[in-house]
Parts: structure tokens; C-alpha cells; sequence
């Protein structure tokens, strides 16, 4: 009988379970709910005292191994710099993450403590000032952290140029036309990018588009989700909240305001980072593309056929945001 080699197991919830209780100094038995399955997979985690913790198991992606050391460290440095974020909870031998075996290979789990508050509401100006506030309180403390040890640099290589290697070689862009006008956005958006010379460089989160957060009742935005992070353009951690207002038909420019007010109130933004965020929106799009491209054959080509429409949104932007500039 032949083998099939696995792309992406899911594990049973019962393994899940004996896994945090061997790995973690919890009240047993805890109780896990597999919560999203995808890029990671995500458990809510509950002990018997009643405290509730996230789990995520890591997948690895199209970009490799997930930077987990790095990662964590980064969260445990903000946690103690006090920025509102879901610090990771140590091992019972003291380090902040784990691995465990599945059929694929090693995956890398950390746990962290279930945070209290709501989920943001995309259209509440209130809740976009909050993440704006909370990003510029972490790219604050992320000044004085140590990132030289992390994997993955968000630069043009890691964010555009690989994206759109994944989106060619997938073979979902089937019309020649459609990918010219793509590979002629990405060189057009990296020129222009490019020609600001020094953009400000900090740790990213890589992931603030408004959803990876809980609001509390004091109304602050605590931050989760760091696994998209790592040292890079501050122009782009702040692109993907413009970028989320504004793609797939969305409309919603004054949130971006309102992120941008909240922002400025705890750091100011360089005129030039500010207006090659504009840039970043494509950039970050073209990431996203990348990224579903590389999960074609896990995920199926149906799941992934709405890459070959995103030519439209892009040049779009283009040309309501560039015109004159373009060429």
C-alpha cells in the first residue's frame, strides 16, 4: 500500500490536551476547543480552575519555519516594557515556546493567556485609535530591543518579490496579460519605494490590521498574533491597517484617520514613512496573494482563484493614488 506524505495534519483535540498538560504547570485536566484552522491552528484552552488560555501550533509556510524564539522573545520584552500585548506563558523547564511531532514534521505550540476585552469593531473610530495607539506604544519599546537573532526581515524580498515568485509559480494566474500587469505593479511599487532611500526601520508586528486585538473596557487595544512579525519598514506596519480599510471593496479611509490620530498621540510619523505607507498597501496585498498561492495545493485552486481578479484593485490604487507618478 503506498504512503501519501502529508501536507497539513490536524491533530486530535484529546493530543492537544495531554500535550499542554505535559509541557505546561496548569491545573489539569484543561479543556481545548480547536477554535481556526489555517496558516496556524488555534485553540481556546480552558483548566479546571476555569482559566482560559490560546494555544496556536504553528504550520510551517511558503517562508519556512515559524520564527518562534524570536517571537516570543520579543512579546515577554513588550509585556515587561508594559505594552498592552498577550504575553507568551513559559514551559515548565522556563522557555516560551514547545514542539511537538505531528505526521509533517516538528511544529512549534505556545501558549498564551486568553485576553479579556471584545473584539474590535472595524467601523468604531474608537477602536482604530486604540490599535494606532498601540502600535506606536510598541514600535516605541521595540527601539530598544535586540532583533538581530530573528529569521525573517520584512523587507521588498520577504514582502513582494517572493510573494509574487509564489503567485507565478502556483500557476492561479493564468491569463499572461493579468500577470504582466501584475510583475509591472510589484517592479513600479519597489522603484517607487526604493527612491525614498532611508525609510524607517523598527520591529514590525506584521499583522495590525485591527482585528489582532481585544478592547477593554478602559477602551486599549491589546495586542496578539505577533507570528507575521520581525524587524522591518514602519512604513508597512502601519500600511496594513490602510490596507485592511480599503481592499477587497472596502471603504472605510476614516478609520485609517482616526488609526493615525491615535498613533500620533503617543509618536510622531516621518512625512516620508507616512506617504510610503500609500506604497505598502500594494506590497501588502501582494503578501497576502503570496501567501494563498503557496497553500494552492493544500487549500485547493478554488479557494485561491480570487488572486487572478486582485490585477484590478491594484492598479486602481495606482492610479487614484499615484497619477502622474506612475511611469
Amino acid at each position: 500500500m503506498l504512503d501519501f506524505d502529508p501536507l497539513y495534519s490536524t491533530p486530535q483535540t484529546e493530543a492537544i490536551e495531554r500535550f499542554i498538560q505535559e509541557q505546561y504547570a496548569i491545573a489539569a485536566p484543561v479543556h481545548c476547543r480547536l477554535l481556526h484552522r489555517g496558516l496556524n491552528d488555534v485553540y481556546l484552552t480552558t483548566d479546571s480552575n476555569g482559566e482560559r488560555y490560546v494555544f496556536r501550533l504553528s504550520h510551517v509556510r511558503a517562508r519556512g519555519r515559524a520564527d518562534v524564539e524570536t517571537e516570543t522573545a520579543f512579546l515577554d520584552y513588550l509585556s515587561q516594557a508594559k505594552v498592552p500585548v498577550a504575553a507568551p506563558i513559559p514551559t515548565h523547564d522556563g522557555t516560551l515556546y514547545t514542539k511537538g511531532r505531528a505526521p509533517e514534521g516538528v511544529r512549534e505550540g505556545v501558549l498564551f493567556q486568553a485576553i479579556a476585552g471584545r473584539e474590535p469593531n472595524g467601523m468604531d473610530a474608537g477602536d482604530a485609535r486604540a490599535n494606532g495607539k498601540t502600535l506606536a506604544l510598541m514600535h516605541n519599546a521595540a527601539e530598544t530591543f535586540p532583533s538581530g537573532g530573528a529569521q525573517y526581515r520584512l523587507d521588498l524580498e520577504h514582502l513582494l518579490h517572493r510573494p509574487l515568485g509564489r503567485i507565478r509559480d502556483s500557476g492561479i494566474v493564468e491569463d499572461a496579460k493579468v500577470l504582466s500587469d501584475l510583475e509591472e505593479i510589484a517592479s513600479r511599487t519597489a522603484n517607487a519605494i526604493e527612491a525614498f532611500g532611508s525609510l524607517t526601520w523598527t520591529f514590525c508586528h506584521g499583522d495590525c490590521h485591527g482585528f489582532n486585538a481585544r478592547i477593554t473596557d478602559a477602551g486599549d487595544a491589546v495586542f496578539f498574533d505577533f507570528d507575521d512579525g520581525g524587524p522591518g519598514y514602519l512604513a508597512y506596519d502601519l500600511a496594513v491597517f490602510l490596507w485592511a480599510k480599503v481592499s477587497f471593496g472596502r471603504a472605510l479611509t476614516s478609520m485609517w484617520d482616526a488609526f493615525i490620530e491615535g498613533y500620533r498621540a503617543v509618536r510622531p510619523i516621518a512625512a516620508y514613512d507616512f506617504e510610503a505607507a500609500q506604497r505598502f498597501v500594494i506590497v501588502r496585498h501582494f503578501w497576502l496573494m503570496g501567501e494563498y498561492a503557496s497553500r494552492s495545493q493544500e487549500w485547493g485552486s478554488n479557494a485561491v482563484g480570487w488572486i487572478a481578479r486582485e490585477a484590478t484593485f491594484l492598479k486602481t490604487w495606482e492610479t487614484e493614488r499615484f497619477a502622474g507618478r506612475l511611469f
